[in-house]
């Protein structure tokens, strides 16, 4: 992947905010966020459509479709139990050719990248009033590193500890074509999304509205879970 140039580069460099916590701004060009958003398009049209996943009685203001593994709150599966029961689409070649290349990007061409393989991506769909509280990834057997990319409106990105929701955390803007990857000791920091920003999102990269958020995860499970067991 490339980056971005000009001076919103300059005004937001990539950085380190945690141990295996890393920001690239700029990641994808217009024209690959604007090719990912038409699949995001596809992927939200079917087998299991978009759907708000329920956490302890609560909706979430947050749409989720995945690929790969169904996730549903403490559980994958490969079947959408909660949805429709049919499975889920298959994680994309391509989309694990770019998470190796996000976490190389990330943690400076690492070895571990070229073993980096992502079998499930939950791909969030966040409307102007949507957000995400303070939450752990922590429903995958691995702790392979997250991979997070960014399509449309800015949002305001909360990266904290791993003790607890509360400080010390630091907010963060994200943007479209943003990556952002945490693993090593910040694999189960507490993160979430404080708010969307509305009308920030970029011409051409292929959403007019809202926030699109892939994130691509290592689930560590062999064997295919059936009928939710």
């Amino acid at each position: 992947m490339s980056t971005l140039f000009g001076d919103d580069l300059i005004a937001r460099p990539r950085r380190e905010l945690a141990p295996g916590a890393v920001h690239v701004p700029g990641w994808l060009t217009l024209e690959q966020q604007s090719w990912i958003a038409d699949r995001f398009r596809e992927w939200a049209a079917g087998p299991v459509p978009l759907r708000s996943a329920s956490v302890r009685g609560h909706e979430m203001s947050v749409k989720t479709v995945c690929l790969g593994w169904h996730w549903q709150p403490y559980r994958y599966t490969r079947e959408a139990t909660d949805v429709n029961g049919r499975c889920v689409l298959p994680m994309p070649e391509w989309m694990i050719r770019v998470g190796r290349l996000a976490v190389a990007d990330a943690y400076g061409g690492s070895a571990d990248a070229e073993a980096y393989a992502p079998d499930t991506a939950l791909v969030n769909y966040y409307d102007g009033s949507a957000h995400m509280g303070m939450h752990q990834d922590r429903d995958e057997l691995s702790r392979d590193p997250v991979v997070s990319l960014s399509l449309g409106d800015t949002c305001t990105f909360r990266f904290g500890n791993s003790e607890g929701r509360g400080r010390p955390y630091e907010d963060v803007e994200l943007a479209s074509g943003d990556l952002f990857v945490f693993g090593g000791p910040s694999r189960l920091a507490y993160h979430g999304v404080t708010r969307v920003i509305a009308n920030t999102s970029p011409p051409g990269c292929g959403l007019d509205t809202g926030r699109v958020n892939i994130t691509l995860r290592v689930t560590g499970l062999r064997e295919p879970e059936r009928g939710g067991t």
